[in-house]
C-alpha cells in the first residue's frame, strides 16, 4: 500500500533532535551475534571524506538538530575523528561518542572530557569469558571495563548499555557491577534481528523502537540517509549530491517515517531514541513490536 502524504507535510524538514553519523565500518571487535553495522577489523571507512562530513555537521546546526552521535564501527578509528568532534563542538552541537572503549588514545580522554561531550559504550557481562565469546576479542572484558573506571574516574560522562546476548542472569549482574563500580547511567537491551543477528532472515521494522525518523535519523559512511542506525534498510536519501535540507523535506523520507510502526516513547540508552539526553537516560527503547497495543475503552 502507498502512503497518501500532504503536501504540506514534505515542506518543513522534519528535523532530528539526534543526527547519528556512522563514521566507520572498521572496529577492533568482531560481534558475529549481534553487530547490525557488521563492522570489523578488515572493514573501510566509507566513502565520505572528511570536508562532506564536516558539511552534514554543518548543515545539522544551522537545521536545528541539537545532538550529533559519532557511531561506527568504532568511530575513533576514523583517521578524522578528532577532527570532526572538534567541528561538531565548534557548531555548538553536543556530541555523544559511542565507543566499544577497548583503546582509548590519550589525545582521545582529552576529548571525552570537553564540556558538551557524553561517552556511550555497550557492555555483555561481568566475566571475561562471556563478554569475549561476543566480541571474539580476548581480553576485551578487562580492556572495556578499565576505561569505563577510568571515564568514570576523569568525571567524563559516561553511558553503558548493556545487550542482553545470551538471555540470561549475565546482563543483571553486569548491571549491578556497574552499578558498584558507581556507574549509574546503565540500560539493558535486548539483540535486535538487524545485521548478524538477523542471519538469513530480511530485517523489518517491528525490530525498531518506533522513534526512527521521529527525533532520530542517521547518515552512514558512504552518505545514506536512514531513519536510525538501526534502521539501515530503510535508506531514503543521499547526502552526496543534496542536502539535509532536502532530504528531511522529501516525500521518500515521509514516506518511510510512516512505515515504522509507534512504540515505546519512553527514556532510551545510547543506542537509541533522542530522549536519552533530556531524560537522563538509564533506559532503553525495546522493538515497538514487544509494546502491546492499549486496550480499547
Amino acid at each position: 500500500m502507498t502512503a497518501v502524504l500532504d503536501s504540506a507535510a514534505t515542506t518543513a524538514p522534519a528535523v532530528p533532535q539526534i543526527l547519528e553519523l556512522e563514521l566507520t565500518n572498521r572496529c577492533q571487535l568482531t560481534c558475529d551475534a549481534l553487530c547490525f553495522v557488521q563492522a570489523g577489523p578488515t572493514k573501510g571507512h566509507g566513502t565520505m571524506s572528511a570536508d562532506e562530513w564536516k558539511d552534514v555537521i554543518s548543515q545539522a546546526s544551522g537545521l536545528g538538530v541539537q545532538r550529533i552521535k559519532l557511531i561506527g564501527g568504532e568511530p575513533t578509528l576514523h583517521p578524522h575523528f578528532s577532527e570532526l568532534l572538534e567541528h561538531a563542538l565548534a557548531e555548538r552541537l553536543r556530541v555523544i561518542v559511542y565507543s566499544n572503549l577497548y583503546r582509548v588514545r590519550k589525545e582521545h580522554w582529552t576529548l571525552f572530557e570537553r564540556t558538551g561531550v557524553t561517552l556511550a559504550t555497550s557492555y555483555y557481562a561481568d566475566s571475561d569469558e562471556e563478554h569475549d565469546v561476543v566480541t571474539q576479542r580476548t581480553g576485551s572484558h578487562a580492556a572495556t571495563r578499565a576505561n569505563i573506571v577510568e571515564a568514570h574516574r576523569r568525571g567524563i560522562r559516561i553511558r553503558v548499555n548493556i545487550v542482553d546476548v545470551q538471555g540470561g542472569q549475565q546482563a543483571t549482574r553486569a548491571r549491578d557491577e556497574l552499578t558498584a563500580l558507581g556507574i549509574t547511567d546503565v540500560g539493558i537491551d535486548q539483540v535486535r534481528a538487524i545485521g548478524n543477528a538477523a542471519g538469513t532472515a530480511l530485517p523489518s521494522t517491528s525490530e525498531l523502537c518506533g522513534r526512527c525518523a521521529h527525533g532520530v535519523a542517521a547518515v552512514l559512511s558512504d552518505g545514506a540517509v536512514t531513519p536510525c542506525v538501526m534502521g539501515r534498510f530503510l535508506p531514503a536519501g543521499q547526502v552526496k549530491g543534496r542536502t539535509l535540507h532536502e532530504v528531511f523535506t522529501s516525500p521518500g523520507w515521509h514516506e518511510v517515517a510512516a512505515s515504522i510502526p509507534s512504540g515505546r516513547f519512553g527514556p532510551c540508552g545510547p543506542d537509541c531514541g533522542p530522549n536519552d539526553d533530556s531524560q537522563g537516560g538509564g533506559g532503553t527503547c525495546g522493538p515497538a513490536a514487544d509494546v502491546a497495543p492499549p486496550t480499547a475503552v
